[in-house]
């Protein structure tokens, strides 16, 4: 039987077969960005059920099953686990060319051993077969990551985290490292309807009173230190799009007193208040010798009836077609001015936008660094075939693909390390497919090295990681 996910998937030669299998698939994974709950890795969770680790919070499948027009009971509702497997099984046939059916099978394969297609005959069975594995060690938290040779990864948390899983996972004799990521999104957009509540929160944590500016830049330092202390070297900010508006130190303290009284802001006041915190908060890290991330694009929370449901993050997001190269310019220029630019990656949601952020990123490597900044990996509607290809191809055609820091999950699931595996597949291929056409030289040593580079060896250098 020639299995669906066999060796050879995606790989459609034997220059591309090599490389994958002797320079990419034996790389550990450093998975420097992703949103998992640190509480579940620190108390090493089991799960009862196949759709507890698969199905709970994944918005990609959610979105494809209410295409289908699945009901929401069986999605985020009341149903059981098995209905809501049942349901995803009979989705599973008709995301035939969307990556799920790629990535389902991947997860299946690579986590159970598991090689039927997945589909409304075959989901009773499968779901009963992985439900009886589920006890074992393997299928632990720590068990899952083990399978796929994680070495590091790193969550994100807001500034008020206490930190305390991260903390305890330190602690313990877990083998993978972990660490967090910074992010502070909900003290920069000031036009937040829940803007003062979450100042009010901050300033709770950390024992500051917060009734100015000054005040808002005291309790972020306190929570930088904080995070530091505990091992925090990168950030992440998601934002539509960088903030760039000129401003006085008093038009910004007049801004924030105004925020704070319950007043309405122009969108030029918020503009500028959102420059103003970030760029204080990006010398900071530069400081702190952090990598900062930028994630850009994203329009979010589209179907406000759903929203006021299911809350945020649960399938109401899209792409956004915001204006990105002068502001990124201005902003990257005015660090850069005072040697304050940290590392930095980018991550672009608009493949239309490719070439300008694979072209933003060489106004900046000024040489003090290989690879300072970073056109980072496709991520959310992009981590995909077609989007890896297009964002690996802008790079290479505007800067070194050779000092690309590869690929993230960016995912809250745990079973979403097989995208690694995805990512150093396609990569594989695309270079194989031009060794074989003779666009690059037949010498696997120097192409596979590399590969391994972008898999894995240029992450642990630039985020210095032991």
């Amino acid at each position: 039987m020639n299995n669906f996910i066999n060796d050879n998937f995606l790989l459609q030669n034997h220059f591309a077969e090599e490389l994958y299998h002797t320079y990419a698939a034996p790389q550990p994974i450093i998975d420097y960005h992703n949103h998992l709950p640190p509480n579940e890795i620190a108390n090493n969770r089991t799960f009862d059920t196949i759709s507890q680790v698969w199905l709970a919070g994944d918005h990609y499948k959610w979105r494809a099953m209410r295409a289908l027009g699945v009901d929401e009971n069986f999605i985020t509702g009341s149903a059981s686990d098995k209905e809501k497997f049942l349901a995803w099984g009979k989705t599973v046939p008709y995301t035939l060319r969307n990556p799920l059916y790629h990535w389902t099978h991947l997860e299946l394969k690579r986590y159970f051993d598991v090689d039927e297609l997945l589909n409304d005959k075959s989901a009773p069975a499968i779901y009963e077969e992985i439900n009886s594995q589920l006890s074992k060690p393997k299928y632990s938290v720590h068990g899952l990551l083990n399978q796929m040779n994680v070495e590091t990864l790193c969550t994100t948390e807001d500034p008020t985290d206490s930190l305390q899983y991260h903390r305890e996972i330190k602690a313990s004799e877990f083998n993978i490292k972990v660490g967090t990521a910074f992010r502070p999104d909900k003290a920069i957009l000031i036009d937040s309807e829940t803007y003062n509540q979450y100042i009010d929160h901050l300033a709770e944590v950390s024992n500051i009173n917060i009734s100015s500016f000054e005040d808002l830049k005291s309790a972020l330092l306190n929570r930088l230190d904080f995070f530091h202390e505990n091992g925090c070297r990168l950030c992440d900010h998601g934002l539509n799009y960088i903030s760039f508006t000129e401003y006085s130190d008093i038009e910004i303290e007049t801004i924030f007193d105004k925020k704070r009284s319950g007043k309405s802001l122009t969108e030029i006041e918020a503009e500028k208040f959102k420059t103003a915190i970030l760029l204080f908060l990006c010398e900071q890290y530069h400081l702190r010798g952090w990598v900062q991330q930028f994630h850009l694009g994203a329009l979010r929370n589209n179907n406000k009836r759903m929203l006021s449901k299911l809350g945020p993050d649960t399938g109401w997001d899209s792409i956004g077609d915001y204006k990105q190269a002068e502001n990124m310019s201005k902003f990257f220029n005015t660090l850069d001015g005072k040697d304050h630019l940290a590392k930095t990656i980018i991550y672009n949601l608009n493949p239309a936008d490719n070439e300008i952020f694979a072209t933003m990123i060489g106004n900046f490597n000024d040489g003090s660094v290989k690879g300072k900044v970073q056109f980072g990996s496709g991520w959310w509607f992009l981590d995909q075939k077609d989007g890896i290809i297009k964002q690996i191809n802008a790079l290479s055609n505007m800067g070194l693909l050779s000092c690309f820091i590869g690929m993230l999950t960016d995912s809250r699931s745990f079973l979403s390390f097989p995208r690694h595996e995805y990512f150093r597949r396609v990569l594989c291929n695309l270079l194989g497919e031009e060794m074989k056409s003779g666009e690059l030289p037949n010498d696997m040593d120097l192409v596979g090295n590399m590969v391994a580079d972008i898999s894995y060896r240029n992450a642990k250098e630039y985020f210095n990681f032991k």
